[in-house]
């Protein structure tokens, strides 16, 4: 039998779109594209750094609600809305997955507001961050 999770953190955004923020299928681990909203304060800092910051904090949040953390990720998409914020965010994104090395796409598409500066989804793998990882390099 499969173990299904669904967790909801009781944005109204989840609620409008019908949407869980994560949904936990056996060990695979599917978060929801994530903004840098507060969920305590409900404030989105205007500083996309700092943005991209509480958007980590959420997702590491919603990962911990089921035994997972950072470690388990294995792939990511980050949605900035400024291109010229790519590379700072990016920075950020690669210190936060430093040694993880998720797969990942970057892109710079409309967000649903101009307040938000940086989305990220990720999927995870819960046991992923413990498990022997072969690390090849090739060439393209």
């Amino acid at each position: 039998m499969t173990d299904i999770v669904k967790i909801k953190t009781g944005s109204k955004f989840e609620e409008i779109g019908s949407y869980s923020r994560l949904v936990a299928v056996d060990n695979w681990i599917f978060v929801s594209n994530t903004a840098g909203r507060n969920a305590q304060t409900g404030q989105i800092p205007e500083d996309v750094i700092e943005q991209t910051d509480q958007v980590f904090a959420n997702i590491e949040a919603a990962l911990a609600s089921v035994g997972s953390g950072l470690g388990d990720v294995v792939a990511s998409r980050v949605f900035i809305q400024d291109p010229a914020d790519t590379h700072g965010v990016m920075t950020r994104v690669g210190e936060k997955f430093r040694g993880i090395d998720p797969a990942s796409t970057v892109t710079c598409p409309p967000l649903g507001s101009t307040v938000y500066k940086v989305e990220i989804e990720v999927t995870a793998f819960r046991g992923a961050a413990s498990a022997p990882t072969e690390r090849r390099t090739i060439a393209l």
